[in-house]
């Protein structure tokens, strides 16, 4: 966070006041806390899941689950953690884009930004079980449940990350200042995140695959906000 704040005190070569109000914050310090803050997670995301909670558990095998946990307790722990600050990190991304997209429409930033910030908290709901499933260990099949209970949580919350992408698209497309085709990229990785959530809530055994294949619209935002992003205005209109 202080690096953040740092970093976008300095975006146009001069000191400038960073405050917590992110409603006062310029588009181009709004623009690089935003790139800054999805690139922090985009790598903690992947770091927390698919380095530390993914390879440790094994679906349908209660007791190795458990031993592998235990046998590597820093490891799971850590991954928590990580997905922790993620959650963090979305309440920060939330904040930026609002500021960024206010100009176009303030009605549609502040819902996009709400969802995002809702988002964060059924995220932060889901990595309670992990907790919860770390003191179970002496329990494997409640262990495993509450892991289980985790990935449910969590995919169906993305029904409100997809509503956010949606709305973000749509500033993203009516900005004037973003090419258009970055909407479209980020509405159709919003659907997909919406037919994980549906396909979760409704069909048993469901796996959630179109997320994983539609995300393009959220890489090239990052690169826009961290690369374009620094010619949009230094201060507020």
């Amino acid at each position: 966070m202080t690096a953040i704040r740092q970093a976008a005190g300095e975006i146009d070569g001069k000191a400038h006041p960073v405050t917590v109000d992110f409603r006062g914050w310029p588009p181009r310090m709004a623009s690089l806390v935003a790139g800054i803050a999805l690139a922090l997670m985009a790598v903690l995301a992947g770091l927390g899941n698919f380095g530390a909670i993914v390879p440790l558990v094994t679906p349908g095998d209660a007791e190795r689950t458990a031993r592998d946990i235990a046998e590597s307790a820093p490891l799971f722990l850590a991954g928590i953690a990580s997905l922790f600050v993620v959650t963090i990190l979305d309440v920060i991304v939330a904040g930026a884009l609002y500021a960024l997209f206010r100009p176009v429409n303030p009605v549609v930033s502040a819902v996009a930004a709400w969802a995002r910030v809702v988002f964060a908290a059924v995220f932060m709901v889901a990595i309670g079980r992990l907790v919860t499933a770390y003191t179970l260990l002496d329990h494997p099949v409640a262990a495993l449940n509450s892991i289980d209970a985790f990935t449910t949580i969590w995919v169906t919350g993305l029904g409100l990350f997809g509503i956010h992408l949606l709305l973000v698209g749509y500033l993203a497309y009516r900005s004037g200042f973003m090419a258009r085709i970055f909407g479209i990229l980020l509405s159709v990785a919003g659907t997909g995140y919406l037919a994980d959530a549906v396909g979760t809530l409704l069909v048993d055994g469901f796996t959630a695959v179109f997320g994983q294949f539609l995300f393009v619209g959220e890489v090239a935002l990052i690169f826009w906000l961290l690369i374009r992003g620094r010619r949009l205005p230094a201060r507020a209109e």
